[in-house]
């Protein structure tokens, strides 16, 4: 474990000493630093400070053409650059495939299910007549559904009909303006389920 050429060869080729969390580095460069006067004297034969390290592997310390190799390299694709023709042709024609197949697509429908309550006045109310007025409601994207009556009390019974609304083209709120329009037979309506389908 004696210090060599090959510590001097390295020591001479550092600029400055390693900064203090590089402790082993920091270590050994004081240690070369204290042959300071013997440096000729050391053990082996100096030589170019590539020469030392991996066998086979090229010297680039201090080489220009390594450093302008390096400016070459664009890691991010610089702006200034003009696209080849080839590359410009090639991107079109995936970019046209690409929006051929996205035009082909249908578009996804929002819908939601709806159970909604319909309540009477009284129990004197015509439910078969209530249920056929609801049912008159026609509007783009709304379907009607199944429909049974449940009682509340008191021998009252609401009305409790499921329907299916496009999203973008029926409101709950516009469901229950049409359908507590019909005064004489609702006095209300709620929406009891509601689930995006």
């Amino acid at each position: 474990y004696v210090p060599s050429q090959a510590d001097v060869a390295v020591f001479d080729a550092l600029s400055g000493a390693p900064a203090a969390e590089l402790t082993h580095a920091l270590r050994w460069y004081n240690h070369i630093k204290s042959y300071e006067k013997q440096k000729g004297s050391l053990p082996g034969v100096k030589k170019p400070l590539g020469k030392y390290g991996p066998v086979n592997i090229e010297d680039t310390t201090g080489s220009k053409e390594a450093e302008e190799e390096d400016d070459d390299i664009d890691l991010f694709g610089s702006d200034d650059e003009e696209e080849s023709e080839e590359a410009k042709k090639i991107r079109d024609e995936r970019l046209a495939q690409y929006e051929s197949k996205k035009s082909k697509k249908p578009a996804l429908i929002a819908k939601s299910s709806i159970l909604l309550d319909v309540k009477p006045w009284d129990d004197e109310t015509d439910m078969a007549k209530l249920e056929e007025c609801v049912r008159t409601i026609h509007m783009d994207g709304l379907v009607w559904g199944a429909s049974k009556l449940v009682p509340v009390g008191y021998g009252i019974k609401k009305l409790q009909i499921q329907c299916v609304v496009e999203d973008d083209k029926v409101g709950t709120d516009v469901l229950e303006e049409k359908i507590t329009a019909f005064e004489d037979y609702v006095q209300s309506m709620d929406v009891a389920a509601f689930n995006k389908i």
